[in-house]
């Protein structure tokens, strides 16, 4: 099946295989061979991103512009990739267990 939209750098992407299926990320980097770096700022940080196979992750219509996520300018942190997920509504249930 073909992918509607692109894996470019900027573009929010689910995971549906491994691990981290269900979370959401950031295309940081297009790699060799249908792989791309991503990030989400918190399980994967931008200085350690995962490198995941593109088969392994739907693409949303989000694109964003990194060069632009850091509105006072200057170098891209974690905390902005985590705004920029929860602004566009692409959020995770963080707790651990669930209270019952």
């Amino acid at each position: 099946m073909k992918e509607p939209f692109s894996f470019e750098k900027g573009r929010i992407v689910q995971s549906i295989q491994g691990r981290d299926a269900k979370a959401y990320f950031i295309i940081l980097d297009q790699l060799e061979d249908g792989f791309v770096a991503i990030a989400d700022g918190e399980r994967h940080k931008l200085s350690h991103p995962k490198r995941k196979k593109t088969k392994h992750l739907c693409a949303k219509p989000v694109l964003l512009d990194l060069n632009t996520i850091r509105p006072e300018g200057g170098k891209l942190q974690d905390s902005d990739l985590r705004k920029a997920l929860e602004k566009h509504g692409f959020t995770q249930d963080r707790s651990l267990c669930k209270e019952g």
